[in-house]
């Protein structure tokens, strides 16, 4: 492909709304344009990269016997209010009406569509186990659309989804899918770290995450020093702190603390450390109030508290019904006296002196005691992990990490498959519900990943299975006719051997050329000049070195076909 004849249109600087430096270069590199907030057009050399990713997800799917279909990306409202997560989702969604004004929706994901559909299909064990996948836009009405690919409302992702006649049977499907998505990312040059992960919306009771470690990632992991453990932050446990036990015989005593509402402000204040101090939260739970206690210098963790209670909707309190339960402003709440189910982190366990809020304006409650001065309904792992907690497997020191989700499965179970009645009849002739499991790549984020793992500052450096094309031909005086017949043959007999070429033939100074080849990361550069070919020879370079070899005219093909067979193996 010549480039006068395509249209990769390269930017000397990145748009001002382009943060991370993959979003800057795939701008910049002319890969993707930005029609409006989260919404981009792939431009020719950025599709072409795309389906190279697409189809390597196509060929380790029907390799681990998944079955591809397409589902319609516009879905009707009943179905996702028969799965029960119409009002669940509802502000992520784009919704629209038909011309009969029933309500539709365009589709996030597709659990409710894929199992009506085998609802309809299958009805006996025989016909499974069975896993359907596909390669589908999905729309999301994100609040604050950003970081390019990373987190647009419209996005090309691969959903699958597997069907078995037993949860030991789903576990087999369950590792499929997991054993092609470690293929799928490292025939894509992506060095993953697999999670443990909250299934959130999505439902079931297990799941891993398939994340790109990036320091501009969106996603917090901890992951252990010494043992295997790692975990998203909504997922992630720790072995709780034993803190120094304490007694006391003095009673609960008023404090006034006039003004002091925050942790820092208050501990100041009364001249004790953060984790001398209960922070008492007031939640609302399916509708019914409950106060959440944790250490003072910690977080709570909303994801594990909504899993311990098996909550469909969780929610902070509002002022108003913080003071109806507490009797005191926010910034006062504490458990001593409260008539609601109370929850607390395992850390509070240890019998020991704290501080909390008094439920009265400007005042809090020294010398309490969990147990003495009130009950706990029970204590579980309730907070956010963060970087030096104790891995909860071995103990060990745990660091903290960001990380780029590519990838993401779940183990569903009967959620979607009890709604929709899909189910089989088995081998004694009794109706089953089928156990589901649903595994999702986002194929556009993983395109961004690639070069948010893979750049310098010259640009982009494209992994040979994933570029545009596999060689950028450069000749940098078009106007020498030698050098531009040397390079169209060799690119006829690289495109021969089915390799592809970008042949810079425009009028431009060298520099431009070279600079624009560094900025595309075509992984081999050949440069074909009056001086190379007075030595009888073309320049071959790899975008990952800065030596450059000097290659007969007569080798260069079998050279160039070697280096790219030797980074495909």
């Amino acid at each position: 492909m010549r480039l006068t004849q395509t249209l990769i249109p390269t930017l000397r600087e990145a748009p001002q709304d382009a943060e991370i430096p993959s979003h800057k270069l795939m701008m910049r590199a002319g890969l993707i344009m930005k029609l409006g907030g989260g919404l981009y057009t792939f431009l020719p050399a950025g599709l072409k990269a795309l389906r190279k990713v697409e189809r390597i997800v196509r060929e380790e799917m029907d390799r681990a016997g998944a079955l591809e279909v397409l589902m319609p990306a516009l879905q009707p409202r009943e179905i996702w209010e028969k799965s029960g997560r119409y009002g669940v989702l509802k502000e992520s969604m784009f919704k629209v009406k038909d011309r009969q004004q029933r309500d539709m929706v365009l589709g996030p994901t597709h659990e409710e569509v894929i199992t009506d559909l085998v609802s309809r299909l299958i009805s006996s064990y025989r016909q499974l186990p069975k896993t359907f996948y596909q390669i589908q836009t999905k729309f999301r009405d994100e609040i604050r659309p950003r970081f390019g690919l990373m987190r647009a409302k419209e996005f090309s992702m691969k959903d699958a989804y597997s069907f078995d006649v037993s949860w030991e049977a789903a576990d087999v499907s369950y590792q499929a899918m997991y054993d092609a998505y470690v293929r799928i990312f490292k025939r894509c040059s992506l060095r993953t770290k697999v999670v443990e992960a909250d299934t959130g919306a999505m439902g079931g009771n297990f799941s891993h995450e398939f994340m790109v470690l990036a320091d501009s990632g969106e996603d917090g992991i901890v992951e252990c020093e010494a043992c295997s453990y790692a975990a998203n932050l909504e997922r992630a446990e720790r072995k709780a702190p034993v803190p120094k036990a304490s007694n006391t015989d003095q009673p609960p005593t008023v404090v006034a603390t006039p003004g002091q509402r925050s942790i820092e402000e208050v501990s100041s204040f009364l001249k004790l450390k953060p984790w001398d101090l209960i922070k008492t939260l007031i939640y609302i739970a399916d509708g019914k109030p409950i106060a959440v206690l944790v250490a003072g210098h910690r977080d709570l963790n909303e994801h594990k508290l909504a899993r311990i209670l098996g909550s469909v909707s969780l929610e902070m309190a509002d002022d108003q019904t913080i003071a109806k339960v507490t009797g005191a402003p926010v910034g006062f709440s504490g458990p001593v006296g409260l008539k609601i189910p109370i929850y607390a982190d395992v850390e509070l366990q240890t019998p020991r002196i704290t501080a909390t809020g008094a439920n009265i304006a400007d005042s809090h409650l020294i010398n309490v005691m969990i147990e003495r001065d009130f009950q706990v309904t029970s204590f579980h792992d309730l907070v956010i992990a963060k970087e030096g907690d104790k891995c909860p497997r071995c103990g060990t020191r745990m660091r903290e990490k960001r990380g780029i989700e590519v990838g993401h499965v779940f183990k569903l179970g009967t959620k979607y498959s009890q709604a929709f009645d899909a189910g089989f009849l088995d081998d004694k002739g009794t109706r089953q519900i089928s156990v589901m499991g649903c595994y999702g790549i986002g194929v556009t984020r993983t395109l961004q990943a690639i070069i948010e793992q893979s750049f310098d500052e010259d640009g982009i450096i494209w992994p040979m299975a994933i570029a545009p094309y596999q060689v950028c031909v450069v000749v940098p005086n078009t106007g020498h006719a030698e050098s531009v017949r040397v390079a169209e043959e060799l690119i006829r007999d690289l495109e021969a051997k089915g390799i592809e070429v970008l042949f810079d033939d425009r009028d431009e100074r060298p520099g431009v050329k070279f600079k624009d080849a560094d900025l595309m990361g075509l992984p081999i550069r050949a440069v074909i000049s009056e001086r190379s070919l007075a030595e009888g020879k073309v320049e071959v370079k790899r975008r990952t070195e800065k030596d450059k070899q000097m290659i007969s005219v007569t080798d260069t093909v079998s050279v160039i076909q070697s280096m790219i067979q030797g980074e495909l193996a």
